[in-house]
C-alpha cells in the first residue's frame, strides 16, 4: 500500500479497529512516518476514554444507550475546571468519545476560552504527582505524572528509549494487584529524543502502586513506583 493510503489508517490503528495483519502493516510505516506517530499519540486521549467506557458499562447497557443527567453534568463540571489555554484539546477528546460511545447525543459544549469575569477566580487544576526513573538494565528513561480527575486519573508519560523500533505500553498497577493499560506507542528506529504522550486510568493516582514500561510482548523496560 502507498504511504498516502497508510496515512489513511493512523485513525483506525488509534482506535484498535484495524485487523492484526494490516496493524502489523502499519506499525511498519510508523517507523518511518514521525507524522504518523505523533497523530496517534493525539487520538490517545479519545481512545483511552472510550476504553475506560467500555470496561466500566455494564454487558446489559445498549451501546446507543443515551447518557443521563448526571453523566452530563459531571461532563459540564469537568469541561469548567479545565477550560483553560493549552488543555483544551484534551477536553474536546474526552466529550466527544463520550457523546460517540453514548450514541452521538448531541451535547453542545463551548470551550472558546473566553477571559473569565471580573472578579471570579478560576478554579485551580488539583495537585500532581510525578516520579522519574532510569533502569540500570535496558537504559530506558521514563517519567510519569499523574493528577487526579472525577473519572481516575490523568497520566503523562515521558520515555527515552533508544533501542527501537519497537512496540511499548505503559501499565498502572493498583494497590489491589489489578493492572490497567494507560497508553500504548510505537518507537521510531534511531529516536534519540524523548516522546510524549497522554493517557488516563479508572484508579486515582492513591489507588495506584506503581508504572511499568513493557514491550507488546511483555518485556520489562522500567519501573516506577508511585510517591
Amino acid at each position: 500500500m502507498r504511504s498516502l493510503e497508510r496515512h489513511g489508517d493512523v485513525g483506525a490503528y488509534a482506535l484498535g479497529v484495524l485487523g492484526e495483519a494490516e496493524a502489523f502493516r502499519f506499525e511498519d510505516h510508523l517507523v518511518e512516518c514521525a507524522q504518523c506517530t505523533a497523530f496517534v499519540s493525539e487520538y490517545r486521549p479519545a481512545t483511552r476514554q472510550l476504553m475506560l467506557y467500555r470496561q466500566s458499562t455494564p454487558r446489559t447497557v445498549h451501546p446507543f444507550a443515551a447518557p443521563g443527567p448526571r453523566l452530563l453534568d459531571r461532563l459540564l463540571g469537568e469541561v469548567s475546571t479545565r477550560n483553560r489555554a493549552g488543555r483544551r484539546r484534551f477536553l474536546f477528546a474526552l466529550a466527544a468519545s463520550v457523546v460517540l460511545t453514548a450514541g452521538g447525543s448531541a451535547i453542545a459544549l463551548s470551550a472558546a476560552g473566553h477571559d473569565a469575569p471580573s472578579g471570579t477566580v478560576a478554579a485551580a487544576d488539583p495537585p500532581s504527582s510525578q516520579m522519574a526513573r532510569t533502569d540500570a538494565e535496558t537504559g530506558v528513561w521514563a517519567q510519569v505524572t499523574t493528577r487526579e480527575r472525577l473519572s481516575g486519573s490523568e497520566i503523562e508519560v515521558v520515555v527515552k528509549d533508544v533501542k527501537g523500533p519497537r512496540s511499548c505500553e505503559l501499565i498502572a498497577i493498583g494497590k489491589d494487584g489489578s493492572e490497567q493499560s494507560v497508553t500504548t506507542w510505537m518507537e521510531p528506529a534511531n529516536h534519540e529524543d524523548a516522546l510524549t504522550m497522554q493517557g488516563g486510568s479508572s484508579m486515582r493516582p492513591d489507588e495506584i502502586r506503581r508504572f511499568e514500561v513493557r514491550t507488546a510482548d511483555g518485556e520489562h523496560l522500567v519501573t516506577l513506583n508511585s510517591p
